[in-house]
């Protein structure tokens, strides 16, 4: 086998790594989301439960993530990854015990956030960037997103599927048990890294965090991964009894998602190629004013004074879906590509907490106005927050098509910081060159097309 064949494939040990950690990865997400679509159908079970505080068990678990993500990051880069990714699936675990035994709203509300607390996303990248070489590096994360997007799809149907063999509480235990198989994935499977290191491509800097904040494009792509999981959280605390209210039984709305989520693959794709190719800019608005017509939808039979029926509500989440997919597959390849130099990790972490902090911002917000203003009042609420989304996102320019490389430092590099600088600035297609003495490599941000032509 050649040398570029080698360097064009991944190993062993590094597909061992991909595929363990996704499916650690799916173990998490589908945990904290498969009671998503089913919990404000049994909220009323609990003792103290209002709409409000059932939301704010949904969604609380966003609040504990979008606190303790950068944190975890940076703990796993003093005492080892699989450490903090050990620690953060016993707290889902126990988490999900609390959940599970608790009769009290309060106690669920509890358990939720422990479940949220352990936030090991960051420390589960940086581990596969542990364990993979640079060239590869790219693959592995990409499989990584992808298992996030699919551990969200796969959490919707199973809810409302396996409610109908176990009651909410068995929902909770069976988190408890896949976290637990998570543990055992990590210690078992997922190989052993050589080193563990710090790189500016996956962990966070709160110094980098402070000059990003700064950045009005990231903050309005940050602003979009928070509306959007705040729409997410809000449409699925009302959705499930509003199907149930339309004659649809809690064990059977996964009949709804599932051919949903096949339908909108259809609009999806087609979406995303065009973005990519022509139109980044048109189909982030036109996919952002999508989701305010979702809201009208949604609200059309109240606002009619009709009863809501499955039809509507089908359409309803197909088109919802469609637009949600094809955010969720290209905001963070633009977070990524607006990223300074030495700055994607911060970035990513940034984009990450305003994201959980938009489901905790959902789940409270929405059972709170669910039970002042009903489930219309809700829609139109959120058909108002996407005009102002809609509006903020109005000025966005999409980048040209960049790519962080890494250039290991040699001994003489180290020395010449200052010439070295220029010399990769006076290369073609790169356009920023920002060199990190203590992690030995010099980050360029560059025009890929251009950079390779010469490389």
């Amino acid at each position: 086998m050649s040398q570029s064949s080698t360097s064009a494939s991944l190993l062993p040990k590094e597909r061992r790594a991909a595929w363990s950690l996704a499916l650690i990865y799916i173990v998490r997400m589908v945990g904290l989301f498969i009671v998503l679509p089913v919990f404000s159908l049994f909220g009323d079970h609990y003792e103290h439960s209002t709409p409000f505080l059932v939301g704010l068990a949904i969604g609380s678990y966003g609040l504990l993530q979008a606190c303790f993500q950068v944190p975890f990051g940076m703990l796993s880069d003093r005492i080892g990854r699989k450490n903090v990714i050990t620690l953060g699936l016993m707290l889902l675990a126990i988490g999900s015990v609390i959940a599970a035994t608790s009769e009290s709203i309060y106690g669920v509300i509890f358990g939720r956030s422990l479940q949220g607390a352990g936030a090991i996303s960051a420390a589960l990248m940086a581990l596969a960037a542990d364990l993979t070489r640079e060239e590869q590096r790219t693959k592995v994360m990409a499989s990584l997103g992808a298992s996030i997007g699919f551990a969200f799809v796969l959490a919707l149907i199973l809810g409302p599927l396996l409610i109908g063999w176990f009651s909410i509480d068995g929902l909770f235990w069976l988190t408890a048990t896949t976290a637990v198989v998570g543990i055992v994935l990590l210690h078992t499977v997922v190989p052993n890294p050589d080193r563990c290191h710090y790189s500016a491509d996956t962990g966070a800097n709160i110094g980098t965090m402070k000059k990003l904040i700064q950045n009005p494009q990231l903050l309005r792509l940050d602003g979009s991964i928070f509306m959007l999981h705040l729409l997410i959280t809000a449409i699925f605390f009302a959705v499930p009894l509003e199907l149930r209210d339309a004659g649809l039984s809690v064990d059977r709305q996964w009949l709804i998602y599932l051919p949903a989520v096949v339908l909108s693959i259809g609009v999806m794709v087609p979406l995303i190629i065009h973005g990519e190719k022509r139109a980044m800019r048109g189909v982030l608005l036109f996919c952002v004013g999508g989701m305010g017509v979702t809201q009208l939808i949604f609200a059309g039979p109240g606002l009619l004074s009709i009863p809501s029926n499955v039809i509507v509500l089908f359409v309803g989440v197909t088109v919802f879906f469609s637009f949600l997919n094809t955010l969720e597959a290209l905001l963070p390849s633009l977070v990524s590509r607006l990223a300074p130099a030495a700055a994607k990790g911060s970035a990513m972490g940034l984009y990450s907490s305003s994201q959980f902090l938009g489901a905790f911002v959902g789940g409270a917000g929405a059972g709170w106005l669910y039970g002042w203003v009903g489930a219309t009042g809700l829609y139109l609420v959120m058909g108002a927050l996407t005009l102002v989304w809609l509006a903020t996102l109005w000025p966005f320019q999409p980048p040209r098509k960049m790519a962080t490389h890494r250039r290991p430092l040699s001994d003489n590099d180290k020395q010449r910081t200052d010439s070295l600088i220029e010399e990769l600035l006076a290369k073609p297609g790169v356009e920023e060159v920002v060199v990190k003495i203590d992690e030995g490599v010099a980050y360029m941000k560059v025009d890929k097309a251009r950079y390779e032509e010469v490389s």
